[in-house]
């Protein structure tokens, strides 16, 4: 019971991560107290941060790029270099080790334009390349391209609910 009452709790702050511990209480049907401690468990052990995803063509950032790279070497010292570079650039928002699509990282990254981009990469490529098989970015311009589907975690809801 008490796992289901988490679950849904975070269900309800991935909706809608504003609201009042009073008015979850009554959409959870259990009382202010337990939500308040439960979001205490949650904040602990289930969320990284409260945050908002913007729409990213109001901060005026029309570029969004997935970097897909293979490293010539995937040891720890490179991990350490690779994390203090991403946190110095303010316009990658996600960098990951993977398998697949020929490579064994993945960042991501906003730039405003096309200029904005193409510098970052010259900056990108003087600071990775010798570290680098070689790297494939997939540009989407957010004004120019069709999105089937916004990115949001609420879709995990429901497929969470499904199972």
């Amino acid at each position: 019971m008490k796992r289901d009452n988490l679950l849904n709790l975070l269900f309800e702050l991935i909706k809608n991560s504003k609201r009042s511990d009073r008015d979850l209480a009554k959409i959870l049907k259990i009382s202010q107290p337990t939500v308040t401690r439960l979001r205490k468990i949650l904040e602990k052990e289930a969320i990284a941060q409260y945050t908002v995803v913007p729409k990213l063509s109001y901060l005026d950032m029309d570029i969004l790029v997935f970097t897909f790279a293979r490293t010539k070497e995937l040891v720890h010292p490179l991990w350490n270099k690779g994390d203090e570079w991403a946190r110095e650039q303010p316009n990658v928002v996600f960098v990951s080790t993977g398998q697949g699509a020929e490579a064994d990282m993945l960042m991501v990254s906003v730039h405003k334009d096309y200029a904005d981009f193409v510098k970052f990469y010259q900056v990108f490529r003087r600071d990775w390349g010798k570290y680098l098989e070689g790297f494939r970015p997939f540009v989407i311009s957010l004004k120019g391209s069709v999105q089937l589907k916004s990115f949001s975690f609420n879709y995990l809801v429901d497929a969470y609910k499904k199972k």
